[in-house]
């Protein structure tokens, strides 16, 4: 096959290269859609999924986010038909696939141990899956020849995977995927062993070769940058159950829960009072420690207890002005692109944490008094019972 330019990604892999040497010659690849429903899973009466039900269109790359025990992983599993579910379906464009065995349901899997073969060299392990296929020989050359050189592995071909680096060893993983071509694409906490330039590297690279082959992609981490930087959409877990299944957008704009709320981005929690409707359609909440802060429109009626949320680069320090909060700075913490701040409010009962504020802009000294509020659209109220 005669060369042809590239240009190579900082991590070596070129994604376009790499999109145009696996799309079918006659139309490009797309995935197909995957559908779950009431998908429940028990270990020795633990329940670690809970009813699980999404759709995932076709083409689109949806993660699972959750702390450890919250059911991702199992519920991946149950996907790929490693693990039998309990009860609930799981089907791919519109057929029930909950009975297969994972060979059958012909999807891509890339752990995060690689798991490739140590006796096979690079050109063997991506040739694998195609041996499997019962490919022809000369097309099983062509294609891993056209899978190497793409991803920048054409000259380790024949090495041994105890030969390369960690991220080399993961593009032969990912390598060894895609060169059959799957509609569906599971990737379980695939960079997780790598550091973190590489991982970014990496999460650009994967990123950008789903979107170009139109691969379905079901990701699990527990990293929140990483969710945020890879998915169309993410299903936040907790529980063995999804708290909310939205864009990063909308998880971070409009969070349905104290749960999601808190879980990306630490958000802070303010108890108070709701206050007469006003006029302008907000919801405006007194809070226990003196001040106001305005939210966009909330369900909720006058004297109802609330918790107000607000994430730490949400809150704005400003001049004093009518209804904000303030507080006196307990810690100043410059981190390179902002500075964190801990601000103590006043009439706050003894043991309720600081106020976590990130900002840009000139820091207060330690010892000062400010005044903190937030803009309404950023501002999210929970009833005061919903614990999250």
């Amino acid at each position: 096959m005669p060369e042809r330019p590239t240009s190579l990604t900082a991590g070596g892999l070129s994604a376009d290269d790499l999109a145009a040497a696996l799309a079918p010659r006659s139309s490009p690849l797309t995935g197909k859609s995957l559908s779950v429903t009431g998908l429940r899973k028990s270990y020795g009466g633990t329940t670690v999924v809970d009813g699980v039900d999404m759709e995932i269109a076709a083409g689109e790359f949806v993660t699972f986010l959750g702390s450890s025990g919250s059911g991702k992983t199992t519920t991946l599993m149950m996907l790929a038909g490693f693990t039998e579910p309990d009860s609930g379906t799981v089907s791919v464009d519109g057929r029930d696939i909950t009975g297969l065995n994972p060979g059958k349901r012909d999807f891509g899997f890339v752990f995060q141990q690689y798991l490739l073969f140590p006796h096979m060299t690079v050109e063997e392990n991506v040739a694998f899956p195609l041996q499997l296929r019962g490919v022809s020989k000369a097309e099983i050359r062509r294609r891993v020849g056209e899978t190497l050189q793409a991803a920048g592995l054409s000259k380790f071909a024949g090495r041994k995977p105890r030969e390369l680096s960690g991220g080399q060893q993961q593009r032969v993983a990912l390598c060894r995927v895609l060169v059959y071509r799957p509609p569906i694409v599971l990737m379980d906490e695939p960079l997780g062993a790598l550091d973190k330039k590489l991982r970014d590297q990496m999460q650009t690279e994967i990123k950008t070769i789903q979107r170009e082959l139109g691969l379905t992609v079901v990701y699990v981490t527990h990293d929140q940058e990483e969710a945020l930087v890879l998915s169309d959409r993410i299903a936040i877990m907790k529980d063995g159950r999804i708290e909310q299944f939205d864009t990063p957008r909308g998880l971070f704009e409009h969070p349905r829960t104290p749960f999601v709320a808190d879980f990306l981005g630490a958000a802070n929690f303010l108890n108070g009072k709701v206050e007469e409707p006003a006029a302008d359609g907000c919801t405006r909440v007194r809070l226990d420690t003196g001040g106001v802060l305005t939210a966009r429109e909330h369900p909720c009626v006058p004297g109802q207890r609330v918790r107000a949320a607000v994430r730490p680069g949400k809150l704005r320090l400003v001049s004093a002005e009518e209804g904000c909060c303030t507080g006196t700075v307990e810690t100043a913490v410059y981190v390179g692109s902002l500075t964190r701040i801990s601000v103590r409010l006043d009439g706050a009962a003894p043991g309720t944490p600081p106020l976590r504020i990130e900002t840009a802009v000139a820091p207060p000294r330690v010892g000062e008094r400010v005044c903190v509020t937030a803009e309404r659209e950023d501002v999210s109220v929970f009833d005061a019972t919903d614990g999250g």
